[in-house]
């Protein structure tokens, strides 16, 4: 166990442990976009919905829903930013730890959340844009490390483009390679080992709304407790290994 746990969150990859941490990100993207919708009616990885909302509220004159919007939008910014930035200092660093360190940020944040925020809501004017930004900075944080990490191959915040790519694939399996001409190595196919992986990513991120959801009507926002001990447990393992190898 914990040799897939330093594997998983290590500085070695391979594809098979990019796959595998990313059914537990996107799990937990899931939960907390629902645990931060019930808290504040928003969904906070959705950028493209706070985009448009955004625009709507310009066209309109609301110029304060605006302004929140693209507030939003730069904290998933700055939390991406923040994560390359991470990333590539590990990277420089040589460290074992150099994507865990983002994971080790974000369970950390949302410990934060999951502890101040019953005291965070007496102070309204206060309350609603900070839970927000720190959202969306987390989100942006978690996407950017499992993007750099598996080289855009995978993201786990949003699921637009994994039920895209799962109508390509889909619709590529269903093409009829009728033309003799072709030779077979031209033929399309679909990649099934591909529609299962995000048909996955897909019912996780469903599982981990209805999780968090479920958490928070029941417990409020100690439930994001849960999430931040399985991120800990997921990053701690390769920032022990340098912890360790710095005090040699």
């Amino acid at each position: 166990m914990l040799s897939y746990l330093t594997r998983l969150t290590g500085r070695d990859r391979e594809e098979f442990y990019d796959d595998h941490l990313a059914h537990f990100l996107t799990f937990n993207a899931g939960a907390a976009n629902a645990g931060g919708f019930m808290a504040f009616q928003r969904y906070t990885s959705h950028m493209t919905g706070i985009a448009s909302a955004s625009a709507d509220a310009l066209a309109i004159g609301e110029w304060q829903l605006f302004l929140a919007g693209l507030i939003a939008i730069i904290a998933f910014v700055s939390g991406a930013a923040f994560s390359a930035i991470l990333i590539n200092w590990g990277r420089r660093k040589n460290l074992h730890s150099q994507f865990a360190v983002p994971l080790l940020l974000e369970s950390l944040l949302l410990a934060v959340f999951g502890f101040l925020g019953d005291w965070m809501q007496q102070f309204h004017a206060f309350y609603f844009p900070a839970t927000a930004l720190l959202l969306c900075f987390i989100m942006g944080l978690q996407n950017a490390m499992i993007t750099k990490m598996s080289g855009a191959r995978i993201r786990t915040t949003h699921i637009t483009g994994m039920v895209t790519d799962i109508g390509i694939e889909i619709g590529k399996s269903l093409y009829w390679n009728r033309d003799p001409a072709y030779s077979t190595e031209h033929h399309v196919r679909g990649d099934r080992k591909k529609i299962r992986l995000l048909m996955n990513f897909v019912a996780l991120f469903f599982l981990g709304g209805l999780a968090g959801g479920i958490g928070y009507n029941w417990s409020g926002f100690i439930a994001t407790l849960f999430l931040a001990t399985l991120l800990f447990l997921l990053a701690i393992m390769p920032v022990l290994q340098d912890i360790i190898r710095s005090n040699r």
